[in-house]
């Protein structure tokens, strides 16, 4: 393939690839919108179903636990079978599952148990979404236009998060909690109805696909023509890869941070801070609008700055500072008294922190290449088991030093993962990894 044609403006090009990368935004919104519903419902939740706040983190915590330890495999399924369908699957699962938790009765005398089962399940069925959108985004999207694909994609994160508190509290204040997880589970297959409409695995497999888009997407293979008949790469070759083991350690301490947000922080507004259900609502939007706007800011800026300051400085930079503003702003927003300026701080920090969310996933597919899914599920295993710790360390952190014993701690945890971020070579690749080991692929 010729320069000029890798070179060409991607506004000539046509703007499929766009459509693939929307449709994964959507489908991570509903995906936080069906994880953030439970946290916005706790406080009358936990009380219908006779809830300790001990049991309410293990609920949390069981639903990470399924979505953690599946990462990996979630990210080779989407590698062998497809991303397209791998997805479809976990749309319908996770939908069926939400609906499930409305049907558990108030009156059983197990629902604790049953309920643990259900969001582990639950878990297991949400693994496949951001695995398989980054294989996605590894077929679609040429490497130089992947910051902002992954930060558009994760934006969702912070919409579906975001729109969860006044959506779900509307519908409980009309209804009920049940009535909020129903109208969770039809959002989500509606979403699967359009995305088997539109998304398919490859550029070369969609008919609305056209010359000029396919040359620019395959760009990245002259300069790496060993991806065009790669097979998967070994699984030992992946989890001793030091880049991959890095980002997956900097990954653990951004899921310390991130689930503070999707797990306690409703309860610590309406129960700690004292706002009612409305106030609550409102506010414990805030921290997701921040996600949604760093998210795409950052990877948009992040694929300006490659050319000019190469890769190391584009993905890396705003990555650590990011962390380390995350770290500041959860860390200050503990000595802030009036409850709602604490909200806002805490979304500076939010939004801090999802200033390195696309690095993250822009490196793990640029790094995995054929084996993106398997290389970022293993990445995400880390964010998830982060999650798995705050979800069920805050209330104990809480109960012996304090709710702000419990932000100090993350606010170390950003620290951490921010000065990693300062030993990660962007331009690394498993390739040339397996090619110096002599590996057969």
């Amino acid at each position: 393939m010729s320069t000029a044609i890798a070179d060409a403006p991607a506004a000539t090009a046509g703007k499929l690839r766009w459509v693939m990368v929307t449709m994964a935004f959507l489908v991570a919104a509903v995906s936080y919108l069906d994880r953030s519903n439970i946290s916005i419902a706790a406080p009358v939740l936990k009380k219908d179903l006779a809830l300790s706040d001990v049991q309410l983190g293990m609920v949390f915590s069981a639903f990470v636990f399924g979505y953690a330890l599946t990462q990996p495999f979630a990210g080779r399924l989407a590698d062998r079978f497809g991303p397209g369908r791998v997805i479809s699957v976990g749309i319908l699962w996770w939908s069926l599952l939400t609906a499930a938790t409305a049907m558990i009765p108030s009156t059983f005398a197990q629902a604790f148990v049953l309920l643990l089962i259900v969001r582990c399940i639950l878990g297991i069925g949400e693994s496949v979404i951001f695995p398989a959108s980054n294989r996605l985004v590894a077929s679609w999207i040429p490497s130089r236009e992947r910051g902002l694909a992954n930060g558009l994609i994760f934006a969702g994160v912070g919409v579906g998060a975001g729109i969860a508190p006044p959506l779900i509290t509307s519908i409980m204040l009309s209804s009920d909690w049940r009535g909020a997880f129903w109208a969770s589970a039809l959002i989500g297959i509606v979403v699967l109805v359009i995305w088997l409409l539109l998304v398919r695995d490859k550029p070369e497999q969609h008919r609305w696909t056209g010359e000029a888009e396919l040359q620019l997407i395959n760009s990245d293979r002259t300069v790496a023509p060993a991806a065009q008949q790669a097979t998967l790469v070994p699984w030992r070759s992946i989890i001793t890869n030091r880049q991959v083991a890095l980002l997956t350690l900097a990954y653990f301490c951004f899921g310390y941070v991130a689930y503070i947000f999707f797990t306690w922080f409703f309860t610590y507004l309406s129960e700690v801070r004292g706002l009612d259900l409305k106030s609550s609502g409102l506010y414990g939007t805030l921290p997701f609008i921040a996600m949604a706007i760093a998210s795409p800011l950052s990877g948009y800026v992040s694929d300006k700055l490659v050319k000019p300051y190469g890769r190391r400085v584009a993905r890396c930079a705003p990555a650590a500072i990011g962390m380390a503003l995350a770290a500041v702003f959860v860390a200050l927003a503990t000595q802030v008294a009036d409850a709602r300026l604490a909200a806002a701080v805490l979304a500076l920090g939010s939004g801090g922190l999802y200033l390195s969310q696309s690095a993250f996933w822009t490196l793990s597919a640029d790094i995995g290449r054929e084996s993106a899914g398997s290389v970022s599920g293993l990445m995400n295993m880390g964010n998830q088991l982060g999650g798995l710790c705050v979800a069920s360390i805050t209330p104990v952190i809480a109960h012996s030093f304090g709710w702000t014993g419990s932000f100090m701690a993350a606010a170390a945890a950003a620290m951490v993962g921010a000065t990693i971020w300062l030993f990660i070579d962007p331009s690394a690749s498993l390739t040339c990894n397996d090619e110096a080991n002599g590996e057969v692929r």
